[in-house]
């Protein structure tokens, strides 16, 4: 109920931070504010990737965590309109079909594919989305939530989806990926096996370390360096390094970063692991780029302590995003506090929403 109060324009509104209020958030969260003005000379002075402006981008989000047949368009957020027979599916999982318009042409791609390959396999059917022109796919991580469904869907859509096409994984992606349980047992995540993807005989995987174009428009963050002290990988997720498990870092995740004309950078997220404020940041270091349009999808704050949802928020706001849409793995505390505490830019996330983002 808070949310759709949010939407409809019925939260209380809160003034744009001055400078007094921005010292105090500064005092709250540390690193990134405490040295923002040295952190931005420094990263933006080394800005190499320029990415071509676009006309126009539309994240459509193939299935999500939250499910609402009801909800209006808002803003950027055109909704899918749900009929007996055409619903939608939700789950656990995340995944993109992405389109972006540059010089008058149109490009697309997928990012992510969530875990049940069915339930996507009906959203991109009911959501009409055109997969025999997509010029790659792309993993954020390897983590089931987000590559379950990868092989079967591939097998499903052979026919569609143009042979030879690039995958795109970041670096160190093919090495497993297990969780640490409250008993101390080890778990596997669902690791994708590449033997298993190369076996299709349908696409090219490339592994990337660095920021790269996906298609026209759009770019790979590449490795996304710690600037905030206080975004750090939850313990429970660990690598296997020999005989034993350490501490993952997910050095290899990957978000995708746009840059829409006339308007500043779009971030589209995965899980950000590594921290949104730092994605963020590493979205406008390697761009130059210090203003940001949209940032978008899972901020893993899902059980988070208040306070470091509370300093996230803080440097969110003041990055001065147009438009903030936590989904998936952000939780319900965060994604409530995110409606509260910046309800001018805060758009709530259903399956089947379509950002779009004209010049």
């Amino acid at each position: 109920m808070l949310l759709d109060a949010q939407e409809r324009g019925c939260m209380y509104m809160l003034k744009e931070m001055n400078r007094r209020d921005f010292l105090k958030a500064s005092a709250v969260t540390g690193t990134v504010l405490l040295t923002g003005d040295i952190f931005r000379n420094r990263a933006f002075a080394q800005g190499t990737v320029k990415i071509p402006e676009a006309e126009k981008i539309v994240i459509t989000v193939i299935t999500d965590n939250y499910a609402d047949a009801l909800r209006p368009d808002y803003k950027i957020a055109k909704r899918y309109v749900a009929t007996t027979n055409r619903g939608l599916h939700g789950e656990h999982g995340l995944a993109y079909h992405v389109e972006t318009t540059v010089d008058g042409r149109v490009h697309s791609f997928l990012f992510d594919f969530a875990s049940d390959a069915q339930g996507v396999k009906n959203n991109m059917e009911l959501l009409q989305l055109d997969l025999k022109n997509i010029e790659a796919i792309a993993l954020s991580h390897d983590h089931f939530d987000h590559q379950a469904a990868l092989v079967e869907l591939l097998k499903a859509k052979r026919e569609e989806i143009p042979r030879g096409i690039p995958f795109y994984v970041g670096e160190q992606f093919f090495v497993g990926t297990y969780a640490r349980m409250p008993n101390g047992k080890i778990r596997s995540i669902f690791a994708l096996k590449r033997e298993d993807v190369e076996g299709l005989g349908l696409v090219k995987i490339t592994e990337v370390k660095t920021p790269t174009p996906i298609v026209q428009g759009a770019y790979l963050a590449g490795r996304v360096e710690p600037v905030t002290d206080y975004e750090k990988i939850p313990p429970m997720f660990v690598k296997k390094r020999g005989d034993e498990y350490v501490q993952e870092d997910f050095i290899g995740e990957q978000a995708i970063v746009f840059n829409a004309k006339g308007k500043g950078l779009v971030v589209l997220s995965a899980c950000a692991h590594r921290g949104i404020v730092n994605t963020v940041k590493q979205a406008q270091r390697m761009t130059g780029t210090e203003k940001v349009h949209l940032v978008v999808g899972g901020f893993h704050l899902t059980g988070a302590k208040p306070e470091l949802i509370q300093k996230t928020i803080a440097d969110i706001k003041a990055i001065q995003p147009d438009y903030i849409v936590p989904m998936h793995c952000t939780g319900y505390e965060a994604v409530g506090a995110f409606a509260r505490e910046m309800p001018d830019q805060f758009i709530l996330n259903t399956v089947g929403t379509r950002y779009i983002i004209s010049a």
